[in-house]
């Protein structure tokens, strides 16, 4: 009697192990398919961030980038790289590298001509 009733116990534990590894498994593919949608739809916003009404320039002079930063304003008195943040999110380490760059005036204009 007890080697049944420790038996049923032991199918039951593999059971819900097996349960809990699905589970898991399954959880990690969800988190990671919202973490790829999450990136692709910011992806695809930071096109449309300059013609929103609350972008601070004139969408005209945007010219959109994509890597490593979003894109490059042109005004009158001054050309500012800009990249687009939603939610949380954080500038890599490209992009604050490039942020420290600027800010110690490492940018440079250079005509290269072909011939």
């Amino acid at each position: 009697m007890y080697e049944l009733i420790a038996a049923l116990f032991a199918m039951l534990f593999l059971i819900l192990l097996l349960m809990y590894r699905n589970l898991r498994s399954r959880f990690r593919e969800l988190s990671f398919r919202n973490r790829s949608l999450s990136s692709r739809f910011g992806k695809m916003a930071e096109q449309f961030m300059p013609l929103l009404e609350s972008y601070p320039y004139d969408k005209r002079n945007f010219r959109f980038i994509g890597n490593p930063i979003d894109g490059i304003q042109f005004e009158k008195d001054r050309i500012v790289l800009v990249e687009f943040k939603t939610s949380g999110s954080k500038l890599s380490a490209t992009q604050k590298r490039i942020r420290d760059l600027v800010s110690r005036g490492k940018v440079y204009f250079e005509e290269i001509r072909i011939r």
